[in-house]
């Protein structure tokens, strides 16, 4: 297929998130869209701030902001933090959007003209204190399931045990704190997944080539002892997108919204519609990426993010596209990441402990971190991050490796030829060998991320450039200049070619550094991927000029890793370090 659809998690807006995040869902995502947009494929790289439900309203409180107002300035944030990353994102929306609210109330509508929705007398957890219903994160309290003290009203973190407010042990609001909680009878919506539980056994079946994380979590999630479970779609909330029928109030829900779950997944969509409508497009170009009957060419879809995610998009927001009953486009592939955790714990905003986004960026360029991030990701279990560890990969794969080789290639260059690139002669048998080691990593390479291996795909490019140091290490141009400068320069010429292809096939991983590279050596511009190295080995001009850059990666001291790892390890709660 040569249109890929890919989404990437959508971030909560309720505060800048940490490394965590980036690499469960929109730094992978990003790489392989900007993998893919390099091979030639048509690319359509899709995300959005989910701003409903109570992450969004506890948040404004907690700014003494109305929420509309609080989301408007955290998707401005977010969406900057992204860009400071290199996050190549085709349309960056949001899922309070009027497009969001209208797709979302017209799901809800097909769902219940097909028999999928049923309005639900249920008891709900009343706080006396705050004189409201709860919805199920405005509760904390016990997991059943694993005993993990913070668990969540409808999820617990820890073990991703789908839960019911009522069944947390020692239950709080979370707005007051108060335990002052009883069950009263209300009514909401559910969706009858149970109904469509066959249909989706059927569909992850087919999906041989998932990874092992994401399909043992849908079938965890659908084998469950008790079967796979009904599941409320609305809220005791004032935020969030109004539950309409037909254009028309739901009667019976008018001071309730949909669950922000429901709506979330369905802002893929939206935001599509979104970029559309923002630039003045025809319904044809979004439909033509998720409604299959519209005759445009198929459509691969990609999507991404952190493990916790995994059962709303293999389970609930695929029941909602079966139960309409429409012809919109399924998930092909989605790529779960587990967790990222900080110097052997959690990320924690309370405690000022790890590493957030936007102090990342404080610290080092967005590289560094795309880089270790990347290489490190993970994919199979969790991964530490550690001071030590970002130290020693950022000093030896960016500066000693890659950085190293750029420098002493471009330094003697200069130096012994000027600013021109040297004359060529044939090229040796060390640069056929080195060529051939080049192109079999460079196969690799573009196998590993067509199926989305991603810390395998960044052993290869670190192979890339290893290849290169070597040949220069045996080909030694220094010590034959004097004698043959006419080899010296032929060698020369084969490293900066190198350089040039170096610049292109890293760009994925790091875009900052590889648009500089290009800058500085005034390559001519490559939008698409060579389908060989060998002709992209001597592919620059006699009259092409170059000149040294300056240090493309400067090396992590130990007085800044001992800083840094003191500064945001929770326990310095010194104000003036942060």
């Amino acid at each position: 297929m040569k249109r890929i659809l890919i989404t990437s998690a959508l971030p909560y807006i309720n505060g800048v998130k940490h490394l965590g995040n980036l690499i469960g869902s929109q730094l992978p995502s990003d790489v392989y869209a900007r993998f893919m947009r390099s091979l030639g494929f048509e690319v359509l790289f899709i995300c959005a701030t989910d701003e409903h439900g109570t992450p969004a309203e506890l948040a404004a409180i907690d700014k003494n902001m109305p929420v509309s107002d609080f989301c408007e300035e955290m998707w401005g944030l977010q969406k900057k933090i992204a860009d400071d990353f290199y996050i190549s994102f085709d349309y960056f929306g949001r899922s309070s959007s009027k497009q969001n609210h209208e797709l979302t109330q017209h799901f809800a509508t097909k769902l219940w003209e097909n028999n999928f929705i049923e309005e639900v007398e249920q008891k709900q957890v009343y706080s006396i204190d705050d004189k409201r219903f709860l919805p199920d994160r405005y509760i904390t309290g016990t997991c059943p399931a694993c005993s993990y003290d913070k668990a969540r009203g409808d999820q617990c973190e820890n073990c991703t045990k789908q839960l019911e407010p009522t069944e947390l042990i020692n239950p709080k609001s979370t707005i007051s704190g108060s335990k002052a909680l009883e069950t009263r009878k209300t009514k909401h919506l559910f969706l009858k997944q149970s109904l469509l539980k066959d249909k989706l056994e059927k569909w992850i079946e087919t999906k041989k080539t998932w990874p092992i994380l994401t399909k043992s979590i849908a079938k965890k999630w659908l084998n469950t002892q008790e079967g796979l479970k009904d599941r409320g779609i609305t809220r005791d909330l004032s935020w969030g997108v109004p539950i309409r029928k037909y254009g028309k109030i739901w009667p019976g829900f008018e001071e309730k919204v949909f669950y922000v779950w429901f709506d979330a997944p369905i802002a893929y969509i939206a935001a599509t519609k979104e970029y559309s409508d923002k630039n003045k497009m025809e319904d044809t170009f979004w439909k033509s990426w998720w409604l299959t009957d519209q005759g445009a060419e198929p459509v691969s879809y990609v999507q991404f993010m952190a493990k916790d995610n995994i059962p709303f998009h293999t389970i609930s927001f695929p029941a909602t596209i079966f139960g309409s009953g429409e012809n919109w486009k399924q998930v092909d592939f989605i790529k779960g990441f587990n967790w990222l955790l900080y110097e052997g714990g959690k990320f924690s905003t309370s405690e000022k402990r790890g590493i957030f986004m936007d102090k990342a960026l404080d610290l080092y360029p967005a590289d560094y971190w795309r880089w270790w991030l990347l290489s490190n990701a993970p994919e199979n279990s969790d991964t530490d991050f550690t001071w030590e560890s970002f130290q020693s990969t950022i000093n030896k794969d960016l500066a000693d490796v890659f950085g190293n080789f750029i420098s002493r290639v471009s330094s003697f260059s200069v130096s012994k030829f000027g600013n021109k690139i040297p004359s060529c002669q044939t090229y040796g048998t060390l640069e056929m060998e080195t060529i051939e080691r080049i192109e079999h990593h460079y196969g690799n390479l573009k196998e590993l991320m067509q199926i989305i291996e991603i810390r395998k795909s960044c052993n290869e490019l670190r192979a890339l450039w290893v290849t290169g140091n070597e040949y220069l290490q045996k080909a030694a141009p220094w010590s034959i200049f004097k004698e043959n400068p006419s080899k010296a320069g032929m060698i020369i010429r084969f490293a900066l070619n190198l350089i040039n292809f170096y610049s292109v096939v890293s760009e994925p991983f790091i875009p900052s550094t590889c648009m500089q590279i290009q800058n500085n050596f005034r390559f001519p511009k490559v939008t698409t991927f060579p389908q060989r190295a060998t002709c992209f080995l001597n592919s620059l001009k006699d009259e092409q000029e170059i000149n040294v850059p300056e240090i493309l990666f400067k090396k992590i001291t130990d007085e800044e890793r001992i800083t840094y790892q003191k500064r945001f390890s929770g326990i310095d709660r010194d104000e003036t370090l942060l």
